[in-house]
């Protein structure tokens, strides 16, 4: 009978993963919480409900637990510590997101590309230079400013050549959907890639390869909705056709270079990226100068990479409008307020994320075996937890935070018993593409489209619901072909493997014996 016992796995964290799910999906849905209220007080909720907590020591200088804390205190410190980790690794990138993405605007740098591009391609393959540009402004640029932006060029260039408005709508919003949810700097993917240990170069350089289908999809699925459905242009509020032939008319030479215009949106890529790319020099027997690898990971950090980019839209903004510093300070306020709002939900994703990992949800995977389902099998379900939780609640990033935080205890504990059967950036990808399925009325993003464009509510479930759906789909069968072809699989952890950044929130707070190996090669930066 002991034996029965002992061998019987504990479900407990499943039943506090699945009530901390629920309490999430409950306060931003039914209750109308705001997402960082509903995240925060699940986070704090799966604590105290988790029968116990590491103790939390001041090692990085964050909170402690005094002798005899309560459960309840353990559970409030370790919510905190959560949120100010995360907030620490990308809340700096997120604010200089923000920052370029108003500089990019406001200088008319993003509406030079679009101009560039059209001028390039010309006005036959209108349609690839809306998507090119919905592509690259969205990798540091949030998808709802891309969209404003760029949709009143498109009615403007429907209206003038009289054809073509559901082509063009389509393709901006489904170009700008994929680099917005799978590649970084963007928060979403930002979030994943701390989440699961992966550097942030190796995350874009994975979201731009896995984004090629998907570019594919938006444009054919665009082609065929502008010929079954072929929706005209009507008035929006806030834009009136007459005033369209405004956009038309601007002179070009009011505008920034094409050249530094550019160069916010390809800089932080390619500095980020470097990073990656001399790794994997190392493993090819190329040998990079000890000096010269020193400053270019430097300029390769996401926070100061992504600072440069800021300084260079900065600068071309100044310069366009003739501002002083004192004046460029002042109008620094809005984006850096928008950005507020999102870090204080990625911490709070950060806690959630956390405390789950706390309740010993990988310990109880690995006793069950449920990675024996094979890679197929446990990218899947990543993919639907994140889909799940996306059309229940509405928020993509909000789903993607939760996702990784879910998946990241497990991925350890497959990593421990060398059962995970891929690289981690794969799951990284499928957590992605589970944020895109089911697009419906609770997403702000489908009402920005909506509302924006001048469809129905109809015309956009039949378009951008479809269309983000198809992307979601075609993106996880995609990972799970690549995975079984090329898996990468990590080298099997070291005898003394150190602690994981994935299930700790704050790397040292407790003893190593609380927290899951490391997953190989993915020692926090």
């Amino acid at each position: 009978m002991n034996l029965l016992a002992a061998a019987s796995p504990d479900y407990t964290p499943f039943w506090i993963l699945a009530a901390g799910v629920v309490f999430v999906i409950a306060s931003i849905v039914k209750f109308r919480l705001h997402p960082f209220l509903g995240l925060t007080l699940g986070a704090i909720l799966v604590g105290l409900i988790t029968p116990s907590l590491p103790e939390l020591t001041k090692a990085n200088g964050f909170w402690s637990d005094s002798e005899g804390a309560s459960h309840l205190i353990q559970s409030i410190n370790w919510a905190m510590a959560g949120f100010g980790t995360l907030v620490g690794k990308i809340g700096f990138v997120i604010a200089m997101a923000a920052v370029i993405g108003t500089c990019m605007m406001e200088s008319g740098a993003a509406d030079k590309i679009v101009r560039r591009l059209m001028a390039t391609l010309g006005e036959d393959r209108a349609a690839w230079a809306m998507l090119i540009s919905g592509f690259v402004l969205s990798i540091p640029v949030f998808f709802d400013t891309v969209f404003f932006l760029l949709i009143p060029l498109a009615r403007a260039l429907a209206l003038r050549t009289g054809k073509n408005y559901t082509l063009y709508v389509c393709a901006v919003a489904g170009a700008g959907a994929i680099t917005h949810t799978i590649v970084p700097p963007t928060p979403g993917p930002l979030i994943i890639a701390e989440n699961l240990g992966q550097p942030a170069g190796n995350a874009i350089i994975a979201g731009i390869l896995a984004a090629v289908i998907p570019v594919a999809i938006v444009m054919w699925l665009a082609n065929r909705f502008n010929d079954k459905l072929d929706i005209p242009i009507r008035e929006t509020k806030g834009s009136s056709l007459d005033k369209l032939s405004e956009i038309v008319k601007k002179k070009d030479d009011e505008l920034p270079g094409f050249g530094i215009s550019v160069l916010p949106v390809l800089l932080p890529v390619v500095l980020i990226s470097i990073v990656t790319f001399i790794g994997l020099a190392g493993k090819f027997g190329v040998t990079v100068p000890a000096e010269l690898k020193k400053w270019l990971e430097f300029i390769g950090n996401k926070n100061v990479a992504m600072f440069i980019a800021a300084l260079i839209a900065m600068y071309t903004l100044a310069k366009q409008r003739g501002w002083t510093f004192e004046k460029l300070g002042e109008s620094m306020n809005t984006p850096l307020e928008t950005a507020g709002v999102i870090i204080l939900i990625t911490g709070a994703g950060g806690a959630f994320g956390s405390m789950i990992g706390h309740s010993g949800i990988g310990d109880t995977i690995r006793a069950i075996g449920v990675s024996e389902g094979g890679t197929a099998g446990m990218l899947f379900m990543a993919w639907l937890l994140t889909a799940v939780i996306r059309a229940a609640q509405g928020s993509a990033t909000v789903s993607m935070i939760t996702g990784s935080g879910i998946m990241a205890p497990i991925l350890a504990a497959m990593a421990a018993d060398g059962s995970l059967g891929c690289h981690p950036i794969y799951f990284c990808l499928a957590i992605g593409f589970g944020a895109f399925p089911l697009s419906w009325m609770n997403d702000s993003g489908f009402w920005v489209v909506q509302r924006m464009s001048g469809f129905t509510e109809k015309e956009t479930l039949k378009t951008w619901t479809v269309m983000l759906t198809a992307i979601g789909v075609a993106g996880i069968i995609q990972v799970i072909v690549a995975a079984a072809i090329f898996p990468m699989k990590p080298d099997a952890p070291a005898e003394e493997p150190e602690k994981t950044a994935m299930v700790s929130s704050v790397e040292g707070w407790a003893s190593p014996e609380n927290h899951p190996p490391l997953l190989p090669q993915q020692k926090s930066r």
